[in-house]
């Protein structure tokens, strides 16, 4: 099992270079419908680093990881699309949904993979 100390100090870390790069090229990201599709993409990365961090900070506190988490990352991640465009929100939305998705399917994945090495 991973060190959830060193995994929520790196989330938060990737958090604030994903926020800053994004802030400081966001007129960039603005300027095209391609880039603003990128933009929409790297907010979703905001909510996996996010999302992890919660997640850390919740299983370190003895709290199960739930729908909370999901939304309160969910929420961190569209305010941070919406400082760019308006379609980030949108793409952000459905990348973030795809995401969760991924991140669902390899939770489930490893803990069947640790169930069967406790029988």
């Amino acid at each position: 099992m991973a060190d959830l100390g060193k995994s929520m100090i790196y989330s938060l870390l990737l958090f604030f270079v994903i926020f800053s790069l994004m802030e400081m090229n966001r007129e960039k990201l603005a300027s095209s419908e391609l880039l603003t599709i990128l933009g929409g993409f790297v907010s979703s990365l905001i909510f996996l680093a996010v999302f992890t961090f919660v997640g850390n900070f919740q299983e370190s506190s003895g709290v199960k990881t739930g729908w909370g988490a999901v939304m309160v990352s969910e929420t961190i991640a569209l305010i941070a699309a919406g400082t760019i465009h308006r379609v980030c929100i949108t793409t952000c939305f459905i990348f973030s949904s795809v995401l969760l998705y991924e991140v669902n399917k390899l939770s489930g994945m490893s803990i069947a993979k640790t169930e069967s090495k406790r029988r």
